[in-house]
Order: C-alpha cells, then sequence, then structure tokens
C-alpha cells in the first residue's frame, strides 16, 4: 500500500476529528484571505473619497472664481412659514403659490412637498417659492447688469429621521428640477448653466421641452442623449449630459424655467435669483442694495460663497488626514490579525499531529518492524498533515468568498471621514462593505501558504515518529 493511500485512510478513519480542523483551518485561512483584500477595499474607499473631495472643491472653487460678479438671492429662512396668507389657490405676499398642498406662508411655503425639515417644497434645505413679480424691481438696481430667476425643485422620497429626541421629515432626492430662462442675452453672456458637458449638448436660447441630464440622472431614468424620458408626467428630450462641476450638482437637470415651472404647477413663482454685477467692484455696493430694497431676502457673494468653501475644505482636509491615519491604524491591525491566524494555523497543525503521533505510537512501532525507513515514515506523517491542509485551503477559500465581507467588518475598524467607528464596518459606507471581493492570485498565494503551514506544522511530529524505537513503540498502551 502506498504512502499516499495510507495517508488518506488514516485521515478518513478519524473523520470527526479531521473535519473540527479542517473547519478551524479555514477560518484562519479564511481570515488570512480577507483582511487584505479588506484592506485594498478600504484603501480603494479611501482614495476615491479623498479624489472626489478634492476634484469637488477644486471645481466649485474655480467656478466662483470665475463669477465673481454673481450675487445668489433666496428667501431667508426667517421668513419662511409664517402661515399669513396663502393656502392651496391663494399665493402668500411674498410666496406660496397656486400648486401647493400646505398652507403658504408670509414669505414663502407652498408647494407639493415639504423641504428637507419644513419650510416649503423646493429642494433641499427647504428652498422657498416666491412670486417672481415682487422681484422685478432688482434689475432697476444701480450696477446690475443681469437677472436670471431660478426655479429648483427636488423629488424623492419622504424618510423620517430622529434627532435629539425629535421626529423629522427629509426628502431624499432622486433627482433635482432646475428652471434657467432660457434668454439668449443672458445664457450666452453669464455662467448660470453647467460648462462641463460630456455629451450631447448645452441648453440653448429658446429650447423648450428638451432637458440637459446629469451623468448620474442618465442611470437614474436610464436614458442617454437623443431619449425621451418622463418628468413628472411630461416628456422631454435628453439633448445633452453635464459632469459634475462642484459640490451638490450630481443629480441636477436643468431646463426651461417655464417648462419647470409648468412642470410643478407653480407658474409665476421662483425660489431664487441670479444677479450679476457689471463688474467686481460693484458687487459689495449691489448686494447691499438688494438687501435694503428687499429685507426678505438672503443675499451672498461669490465671496462669501468662495469663504465658505475655504472653510469646508480646511474641515475636509482635517478630516481626509482622520480617515488617512485611522487607514494606517487599520494595516497595522490588519498585520497583527494576519500573524495571529498564521500562528494560530501552524499551532494547530502541530498540535493535532502531535497528538496523532502519540495516539499512533503502536502502529508507528508495527511500520517500522515490518521495515520501513525512518524517511517512510516521516513523509507518511507529512503527507497527512500537507492533505489536511490542502483539504482546509479549499474550505477557506470557499469560506472567504461568501462571508469576505462579513469577516472583514467584524476584524477591521471601520473608517469614515472623522476616523474610526467602532468595529461595524470596514468603509465610510456600507455599500463599501459589500464591495470586498477577493483577488484570485491572493486566494491561490494564500492557499499555497496553508499547505507550508501544513507542511512546517508536521515536520516536527512527523520527525517524532520516524525516530521512534520499534521496540519502545510496541511496548506502548
Amino acid at each position: 500500500m502506498g504512502t499516499l493511500t495510507r495517508a488518506v485512510r488514516n485521515i478518513s478513519r478519524r473523520k470527526i476529528r479531521t473535519l473540527l480542523v479542517i473547519i478551524a483551518l479555514g477560518f484562519s485561512l479564511a481570515i488570512m484571505i480577507s483582511i487584505p483584500a479588506g484592506i485594498t477595499a478600504n484603501q480603494a474607499s479611501t482614495q476615491n473619497l479623498i479624489q472626489n473631495l478634492g476634484n469637488m472643491i477644486t471645481q466649485t472653487e474655480a467656478t466662483i472664481n470665475q463669477t465673481l460678479t454673481r450675487i445668489d438671492c433666496s428667501l431667508s429662512s426667517s421668513f419662511e412659514g409664517f402661515g399669513f396668507g396663502g393656502g392651496n389657490s391663494t399665493p402668500g405676499q411674498f410666496g406660496g403659490g397656486p400648486g401647493g398642498n400646505f398652507t403658504s406662508g408670509q414669505f414663502g411655503g407652498g408647494g407639493s412637498m415639504p423641504g428637507e425639515f419644513g419650510g416649503g417644497a423646493f429642494g433641499a434645505g427647504g428652498t422657498t417659492a416666491m412670486n417672481e413679480s415682487l422681484y422685478s424691481d432688482i434689475s432697476s438696481v444701480e450696477g446690475v447688469a443681469a437677472v436670471a430667476p431660478n426655479l429648483q425643485v427636488s423629488e424623492g422620497q419622504n424618510q423620517t429621521v430622529t434627532m435629539f429626541g425629535r421626529s423629522f421629515t427629509r426628502l431624499i432626492p432622486d433627482y433635482v428640477i432646475v428652471g434657467i430662462p432660457l434668454n439668449s442675452s443672458i445664457i450666452e453672456s453669464y455662467p448660470i448653466l453647467p460648462t462641463n458637458i460630456t455629451a450631447g449638448r448645452n441648453l440653448q436660447g429658446g429650447d423648450s421641452g428638451v432637458v440637459l441630464l446629469s451623468e448620474n440622472n442618465t442611470a437614474f431614468f436610464g436614458a442617454g442623449v437623443g431619449d425621451k424620458i418622463d418628468i413628472l408626467g411630461q416628456t422631454f428630450e435628453v439633448v445633452g449630459v453635464h459632469g459634475s462641476s462642484g459640490v451638490g450638482d450630481s443629480t441636477t437637470l436643468y431646463v426651461n424655467l417655464s417648462d419647470a415651472q409648468s412642470l410643478t404647477d407653480n407658474t409665476g413663482y421662483i425660489t431664487s435669483l441670479v444677479v450679476f454685477a457689471d463688474s467686481s467692484e460693484h458687487v459689495t455696493e449691489v448686494a447691499s442694495a438688494i438687501s435694503s430694497l428687499h429685507t426678505e431676502l438672503q443675499v451672498v457673494t461669490a465671496q462669501q460663497r468662495l469663504e465658505q468653501l475655504q472653510a469646508m475644505q480646511t474641515s475636509y482636509t482635517a478630516a481626509l488626514q482622520n480617515s488617512e491615519s485611522t487607514l494606517r491604524q487599520t494595516q497595522t491591525t490588519a498585520v497583527q490579525e494576519i500573524g495571529v491566524a498564521v500562528a494560530a494555523t501552524s499551532l494547530i497543525v502541530l498540535f493535532v499531529m502531535l497528538y496523532t503521533v502519540r495516539e499512533r505510537t503502536k502502529e508507528i512501532g508495527t511500520l517500522k518492524a515490518r521495515g520501513f525507513s525512518n524517511w517512510n515514515v516521516m513523509s507518511q506523517f507529512m503527507l497527512e498533515g500537507i492533505l489536511v491542509s490542502l483539504i482546509a485551503g479549499v474550505v477557506g477559500i470557499g469560506i472567504g468568498y461568501v462571508a469576505a465581507p462579513t469577516i472583514t467588518s467584524l476584524l477591521l475598524p471601520r473608517l469614515s471621514m472623522f476616523g474610526t467607528q467602532g468595529r461595524a464596518g470596514l468603509g465610510v459606507t456600507g455599500s463599501q462593505i459589500a464591495s470586498v471581493a477577493l483577488d484570485p492570485q491572493l486566494a491561490l498565494l494564500m492557499f499555497g501558504v496553508a499547505v507550508l503551514l501544513g507542511a512546517l506544522g508536521s515536520l516536527y511530529p512527523a520527525w517524532r515518529a520516524s525516530r521512534t524505537s520499534p521496540m519502545e513503540a510496541l511496548k506502548y498502551e
């Protein structure tokens, strides 16, 4: 009977023990395979976060620098939802709207859906509709070169969240509709439309019934340039696709202002005005004049937005440094855990084979009495350890492929923009946890490591078995 045949027979004779050893070794190998995959996913998600935030900040900063004459005007939150006038059919003094399902306030309200935390229907943060006719006097302010009214409406699902013991209903937008006046003299002279067109063309003067989608929108609607899509029951043709040019426009689609007003049943209403001064030197004076003329408006200049962006950039930089520090900590933890798994694998094989040698001392004596050499005995026990490790390697790879995200989430600290978040997950988001995938080359390498550890763990017990005296072995009870 050959050495391999005897090894296989001896393993199969002890089914329960062999099964338990294979399961233990399999989980150790699964850990050795899964942790490097988790580290790779962490590195990718962190680098992706750094790159995305860096690009968004750079793009937004460039956009702001190009529009230093721009002034944004929207209804101040302190004037929203006063509850005087308005209603479902009668607009309030400064806002509301005939399409509103909620009572309009003195300066705002209305619309068909509440904002993130109340106070209007138009966009994340509760942007409130305003009566467009009340702001026609802004174009007459000295130093104003152009005024572009906008309407922004978020469409999505309501979600109830609890914060500080209070429940709020927030809107999770699927997409954001932005209506722009497609007046050739404005859109050709002032940057009110996206400039990063990745497919098709931009909106043009006089366009109607057409839409400019973001790259995110194309996935949501399942449509591209030339296709027709349904938005709130109306059909629009996709004429172009824009890439993200700053923070917050990744889900924004653009249409003609009149189309947006008709589409959302808010004819004559807007959510903001984009005012351009005739020169950057006059921006402060123009902003002050608008604030004095309409105290209900929140007036923000490009310089103020730039300062806000710089503050946000400082915050993001600190947060990213925390993430990088935590990633280094995670890598150190991973090395330690892999070391423990390697040691555990070696010790399991060592102790099991030592026990096997002791248990089969009499068998060893019989083999040597029949003329088996030290090498024959040693190779048989070595082969048994290697065979068990081979089977455990296959089991470990199977466990790793199925349970890598779970194993990684349990063993590695969770990374976020603000550092370690305990051991509840591995990355910035839950979707990134699910993205952990085993590298076939790494799995093959770890399979080889498992076999090597099986051989090394069996080496001393096998050598000890080969050195056993036949006479002493036959006397062993």
